[in-house]
């Protein structure tokens, strides 16, 4: 959710549920966690991205352990999405790792996703699914990989 408020700052409920595959009250009280967490500004939409930033790169995995099952069929995550995959092979290579999903296309071990509609919402906003890869990377990568992905979502971030 703060991921795509960042992106993409909406004054309505409606189209920010349609852009995360989710219900309307189901954005509602996400929006409110984030306000809690202080994550969000109070009364409004807006993250707080130093807040928001910090708990990406120090608490994601802490909050959010990667969950890992078998090979499977599905769409790359982590490393092995096509634009980080060139930043881990340099010695620093990840594992193939997919959001399982019918009719994927890549091969790896699966991940279980942040949310059930990540396949949905990543095969439809390419943005959204390269952010998504890189709080993987956070959540199952080592030091290293953890330094290059926050820095490629604070520039994909700023950029926006």
């Amino acid at each position: 959710m703060a991921l795509r408020l960042l992106l993409v700052p909406e004054d309505r409920y409606e189209p920010l549920a349609n852009a995360l595959a989710t219900s309307t009250s189901a954005a509602h009280r996400s929006v409110a966690r984030l306000r809690h967490a202080g994550l969000c500004e109070p009364s409004t939409r807006t993250v707080n991205w130093a807040a928001c930033r910090e708990f990406l790169v120090h608490g994601v995995r802490y909050a959010f352990p990667p969950v890992h099952g078998p090979e499977r069929l599905g769409m790359p995550t982590a490393g092995s999405h096509p634009e980080l995959s060139a930043l881990f092979n340099n010695g620093s290579a990840m594992k193939s790792l997919v959001w399982p999903m019918e009719g994927g296309v890549v091969r790896g071990e699966a991940l279980m996703p942040l949310f059930n509609g990540v396949t949905k919402v990543a095969a439809r906003d390419a943005k959204l699914h390269h952010l998504l890869a890189c709080v993987d990377v956070l959540r199952v990568g080592n030091s290293a990989q953890r330094d290059v992905a926050a820095t490629v979502l604070e520039q994909r971030l700023f950029a926006a």
